[in-house]
């Protein structure tokens, strides 16, 4: 359990698991993506479809956060037509000559924080760093951060800068998402 007022920057840091790494305790009250961090995150791992981070104790091994990333791409597909593909290459400011069909973005395939650190701004120091990671340490280009986020967690997304993807996503359980990274620059 976290103590109240702690100051957690000087204690936790954020890590990057190795994929023989297993997380043993750790609970964010939802039991799909407790399972995915528990018990199959580190396969995920291994075969190179997902990277782990955490925001942890080092010292204690203590888990508040956990997140995967994997390759994603925001593509004309993923608009209910190529009219609406085009609005969204117009309104982030891409000039003709750089209209593809799709841009290299990154999927936050998983997020969550421990139930005992909800309410710190976890998350959002775990989102503020996974941008960085792509703004500043860009290995490979990618212009956005994508999500299928768990409706009861899209206001977290909003408040945290990431816009719908398009208006026609009715998804009973996600709500697809994305945040570019050209407006920290």
């Amino acid at each position: 359990m976290v103590q109240e007022g702690l100051d957690l920057s000087s204690h936790f840091k954020i890590v990057r698991l190795e994929p023989n790494f297993a997380v043993k305790y750790f609970d964010c009250g939802d039991a799909d993506l407790n399972d995915f961090i528990l018990n199959r995150a580190a396969m995920f791992q291994k075969y190179l479809l997902s990277v782990s981070y955490a925001y942890a104790n080092p010292e204690t091994g203590c888990f508040l956060a956990y997140c995967s990333l994997a390759n994603d791409k925001v593509a004309i597909t993923d608009f209910k037509d190529k009219t609406e593909f085009n609005r969204f290459r117009k309104k982030q400011g891409f000039p003709n000559e750089k209209r593809l069909k799709s841009y290299p973005a990154v999927k936050l395939c998983r997020l969550g924080v421990d139930s005992s650190a909800k309410g710190q701004q976890i998350g959002t120091t775990v989102l503020d760093y996974i941008k960085s990671m792509f703004v500043i340490e860009n290995k490979t280009g990618c212009r956005f951060l994508t999500v299928d986020a768990y409706l009861d967690a899209v206001p977290f997304y909003v408040k945290n800068g990431f816009r719908f993807l398009n208006a026609e996503d009715n998804d009973p359980h996600t709500r697809l998402m994305y945040y570019d990274l050209m407006d920290l620059q």
